[in-house]
């Protein structure tokens, strides 16, 4: 990272870090980010406080995704924070780039590098870029942001690691509007073709893309069978749903013979009543009045 992380004095003497944790460290206690309850807490008062600082744009996108991403970072991905180049770690592709937050929320939380490099997010001379990137980011394996790449790319590494007789598997984290893109159903018709049974892909089906619901934007229901009709396992859980999220990936992975897809059902902008389901959460950013009352609604719900 280019930053070294210290620790300054953030807001009100916190440091950022403590004023992330305060409900936490108020009853004498750190947060335990083994529990993917609270690590999805974590990932959406990052993503407040990340996008506050920078009047960067996509909270509804990073809140809808935080479960998905707790889970897969406490139940579900083998990987060393120390050694983030470890041969035999799993590879995790955020294909929806514009959620990047959530990733460098958990990869933070997990010791890739310091908390602290959070509030410099979407800044100056950051690594942290809006969309996710791999550049001088120790544990994310690509850039994203263009839609439709991402599964693709997950293709190739899965293919290459069975080539190798690598045991690692690949998770590829799409959005559903991403799912318009025609570059998604030749990657699905790939996963099938090479039988790429250690290749997962979760679909963060909130409903909505950039300007509206995807109903009214691309039809894309029946979600799950048009996967299933490409060749692919497919599951459908409440994506916010940590113990259901966790079974889905566990059947998954047990699966063999071809690729499997977990259909996550979420609600963009989960956890603040004022951003749910609004599509202005997409490129909103929390200022004023609305950060002060999204902070104390998520503090409210700390786990």
């Amino acid at each position: 990272m280019q930053r070294t992380g210290e620790s300054v004095e953030y807001r009100d003497g916190y440091t950022y870090e403590e004023w992330v944790h305060a409900p936490f460290l108020r009853e004498g206690r750190q947060p335990d980010i083994r529990d993917p309850r609270v690590l999805a807490w974590l990932i959406r008062r990052h993503g407040l406080e990340m996008t506050h600082i920078s009047h960067g744009s996509h909270i509804g996108a990073i809140f809808s995704v935080a479960e998905i991403m707790a889970v897969l970072y406490t139940r579900v991905l083998h990987f060393r924070p120390q050694d983030p180049k470890w041969a035999g770690r799993d590879r995790l592709i955020l294909s929806k780039g514009h959620a990047g937050a959530a990733v460098y929320a958990a990869l933070a939380e997990n010791g890739f590098f310091p908390v602290e490099e959070l509030r410099h997010h979407y800044g100056d001379g950051s690594h942290l870029s809006g969309h996710v990137s791999h550049k001088g980011v120790p544990g994310v394996e690509l850039s994203t942001g263009s839609l439709g790449h991402g599964l693709a790319v997950g293709v190739g590494l899965a293919l290459g690691a069975r080539m190798d007789n690598e045991d690692w598997r690949t998770y590829v984290v799409l959005g559903d509007g991403e799912c318009d893109e025609g570059s998604v159903w030749e990657a699905l018709l790939e996963g099938n073709q090479f039988g790429l049974d250690h290749l997962i892909a979760v679909v963060d089906h909130n409903h909505m893309q950039s300007l509206d619901f995807c109903e009214k934007t691309l039809k894309l229901e029946p979600l799950e069978k048009k996967w299933e009709a490409f060749g692919w396992n497919a599951q459908r859980v409440d994506g916010h749903d940590t113990d259901a999220l966790t079974r889905a990936f566990q059947l998954a992975c047990e699966h063999t013979g071809g690729p499997s897809v977990i259909i996550a059902d979420t609600v963009k902008g989960k956890g603040v009543s004022f951003m749910e389901n609004d599509i202005l959460w997409h490129y909103r950013t929390p200022q004023g009045e609305e950060y002060e009352a999204a902070r104390k609604e998520l503090e409210a719900q700390r786990p």
